[in-house]
């Protein structure tokens, strides 16, 4: 081709090459006719694209989309190099994390990480709003008179439409049968570019609008406490090396709102079978009925019993249930 007078006839240029146009907007995450759109000018292209779109193009040609898009003053000279790198997380965000793990009280410490994380990762993720779910699942402690982890639980999960923001009450165990639980087990990343097909070797459970997935295990000194699941309405969306990137480094930065205690050996992780979501929610509806059955029960017996104590016992007791079920 010759000399491109803008990004616009670059772009346009490289997405009538056999496939491309599918390709970089599904790693983009953005609907192929937004291509289309930017190189006619009926759309802007956003700043949230630019990282993306400068990745996602033919490495010979990502310095010369640089330079015209400097040009047109969409990418300034001293942010080109920090936006063909979108796989690396800012160094702000780190330190806002790293803050947070410094000076947030313990009983608040989980959650307030996991949501930062949840957020940033949605927000770099799925910056066009596609349809994504993450969700953090962790390895169910086991009982008193049991050693190994048996089951996953889903506690946090955020979301964009068509699933809803928060993503808690929609929360279900996980065991053999899904994506989650092979990863945990075997203590490494792997992803599934379509749940529709019949082909995959993975295991993989697939919820409502789930079309394609990827988990990343959260580990520490080489031990598990769960794992990170990303899932998309669009198929093939975690292809691209530098997405699959990211999802590393979230899960390694959850890590940091574990204890060292809720990590466990893989040679622990000894995981069953769960039932459905619609069998699980017969039991999971119970939760709060269990918590107060208990409570007044030690009360009764003059036991010592606080409400999270409690709340542990009833999730103990429902994933005995489920995999009874299961069995």
């Amino acid at each position: 081709m010759s000399a491109p007078s803008s990004w616009r006839d670059l772009l346009r240029y490289l997405i009538t090459q056999s496939g491309e146009r599918e390709r970089i907007a599904n790693e983009i995450g953005v609907n192929p006719v937004t291509l289309d759109r930017w190189c006619s000018e009926k759309s802007t292209l956003r700043s949230r694209n630019i990282g993306p779109l400068l990745q996602t193009v033919p490495v010979a040609q990502r310095e010369l989309l640089a330079d015209l898009l400097t040009q047109d003053h969409l990418l300034a000279d001293e942010l080109a190099i920090t936006a063909m790198s979108p796989d690396e997380l800012e160094r702000a965000f780190f330190r806002q994390v790293l803050v947070a793990r410094a000076t947030t009280e313990e009983v608040l410490l989980f959650w307030i990480i996991c949501r930062q994380i949840l957020q940033h990762a949605l927000r770099r993720l799925d910056p066009e709003s596609v349809g994504m779910a993450i969700t953090v699942a962790v390895c169910m402690p086991p009982a008193a008179d049991k050693r190994m982890i048996r089951s996953l639980r889903e506690i946090m999960g955020l979301g964009t439409p068509p699933w809803p923001g928060d993503l808690e009450h929609q929360s279900m165990f996980l065991g053999t049968e899904s994506l989650a639980g092979y990863v945990v087990r075997q203590g490494r990343p792997q992803a599934i570019d379509d749940l529709r097909a019949q082909h995959s070797l993975l295991p993989a459970y697939q919820t409502e609008y789930e079309v394609s997935a990827a988990a990343h295990p959260i580990m520490y000194a080489n031990r598990v406490a769960g794992c990170l699941l990303v899932s998309s309405t669009q198929p093939r969306y975690f292809v691209s090396p530098a997405r699959l990137a990211l999802i590393a480094d979230y899960a390694q930065l959850i890590a940091l709102a574990f204890c060292p205690q809720q990590f466990y050996p893989l040679e622990w992780i000894e995981l069953h079978m769960m039932p459905p979501l619609a069998v699980q929610r017969q039991l999971l509806v119970s939760l709060q009925q269990r918590i107060m059955q208990m409570l007044k029960e030690a009360f009764a017996a003059s036991r010592s019993l606080t409400r999270d104590e409690a709340e542990q016992l009833a999730w103990q007791q429902m994933e005995e249930e489920l995999i009874e079920l299961s069995t």
